[in-house]
């Protein structure tokens, strides 16, 4: 990978460079660690404690939602907005809304924001020129990215973030991307990676199920390797402190649900997996207390965790579970299934696991199917864990049946991780 510095920013000695830079595909610069640590900085603390030299003469909107805040938890708008050192004049919001009113699959349209009285713009399932188009009429000459995200592909998020790179580079406007941790760690990619033909807004192109990147890592591969015809403007502002084996309780970090179904850091360690069972006729848990880490359907027993268990996976073991979804599948019906128990998160490999959660389930419950519209194969990003499984593949097989895409994709993302 070539690397060119170009208008690096100090914001304290100890800290190192601030931005990494990537005007077109194949361009990065490697800022230093912090030193100590006590404590994560994300991207905006450290743009922040900069004095936002990055942002100097422009008007700026931002793409963000609640987990946009700084480690005392204000908003970022809201620390940003009064200051006159940066020129913030729009906001623009994504799954969820700016504010995460909305449930899953909606958003909050475009309104004016009541604390700020700024314009918010609505770029739920907006891309290419409908979106360049919001940011042409919001007046931005930068466009800021900073949210938190889970670490897996089918998180939509990560493809907020390429759709608005995509965007800005048609409306000739520059993106700033401001780093925050992966809450899983960014140690490895696991599992499938996405076929072309299945892209959607659960993954519009070619990595893994579980990604092991930082926002910023993905960005500088995203312009890269899927915009390099014409890349954005990209800067990216690395974090400090963060190394790739952090969980997201040792960044010191305070956790806002990026979504109303990702409650806490541990949703997140399961959902990369578990996320498949959207795909099925189970609840993957919505509407209770522990989304994700719940499942079932009317009529599943103990024969589901007991076959589940037998299986020895590493780092997890399965409680026989019953429970009454609140809304979702099987709203007010009490349902059996399993709950997720984590035992030892460094060894527990989500994807497997939520592949064997799959397995287990055809054989042990006659009543399983997939959704009608074959939903599976956009969440997967191909067809053949449904095929497999169907003809009575075991775990192994279907696991072992991505290794060649996978090897070839932790050979590209490796180009584009920032941090040690």
């Amino acid at each position: 990978m070539t690397l060119s510095r170009r208008g690096l920013l100090a914001a304290g000695g100890a800290m190192g460079a601030l931005a990494t830079t990537a005007a077109g595909p194949g361009t990065a610069v490697a800022a230093g660690h912090g030193a100590g640590r006590a404590r994560v900085r994300t991207g905006f603390d450290r743009l922040a404690a900069d004095g936002y030299r990055l942002l100097a003469g422009q008007k700026v909107g931002v793409v963000t939602n609640p987990t946009g805040i700084t480690t005392d938890v204000r908003h970022i708008v809201d620390v940003m907005h009064p200051d006159e050192r940066v020129n913030l004049t729009a906001v623009f919001g994504p799954e969820h809304g700016f504010r995460g009113t909305a449930q899953a699959g909606g958003s909050e349209g475009r309104y004016d924001d009541p604390a700020t009285g700024l314009p918010v713009y609505d770029t739920y399932l907006e891309s290419g020129q409908p979106l360049a188009d919001v940011f042409t009429a919001s007046g931005v000459d930068t466009v800021v990215f900073d949210i938190q995200d889970a670490g897996s592909r089918f998180y939509t998020y990560i493809w907020t973030l390429y759709d608005c790179m995509e965007a800005a580079a048609l409306a000739g406007k520059r993106l700033v991307v401001l780093d925050r941790p992966n809450p899983v760690t960014g140690r490895a990619a696991l599992g499938p990676v996405l076929d072309p033909a299945f892209a959607t807004f659960v993954g519009r192109r070619e990595i893994s199920q579980a990604h092991g990147m930082t926002v910023a890592e993905l960005a500088l591969l995203f312009n890269a390797e899927f915009l390099a015809d014409r890349p954005v403007e990209l800067d990216v502002v690395k974090m400090s402190g963060w190394r790739r084996a952090d969980f997201f309780d040792a960044t010191g970090l305070p956790w806002v649900p990026p979504s109303p179904n990702m409650p806490t850091p541990e949703t997140a360690v399961v959902y990369s997996g578990t996320c498949l069972f959207e795909g099925t006729n189970l609840s993957e848990g919505r509407g209770t207390t522990r989304p994700f880490e719940l499942l079932g359907a009317e009529g599943v027993d103990h024969r589901w965790a007991a076959a589940a268990n037998a299986l020895d996976l590493p780092g997890v073991a399965f409680r026989e579970a019953y429970f009454a979804p609140t809304f979702s599948k099987f709203q007010g019906r009490t349902v059996g299934g399993v709950q997720v128990h984590v035992q030892d998160r460094e060894a527990f490999d989500p994807v497997r696991t939520g592949i064997a959660l799959l397995v287990t389930a055809k054989r042990t419950w006659s009543g399983f199917a997939w959704r009608a519209d074959n939903w599976i194969d956009k969440l997967t990003g191909n067809t053949r864990v449904r095929t497999m499984i169907d003809a009575g593949a075991g775990t192994d097989e279907v696991v072992g049946a991505w290794a060649a895409d996978l090897a070839a994709f932790r050979k590209t993302r490796k180009e584009h991780l920032l941090y040690r």
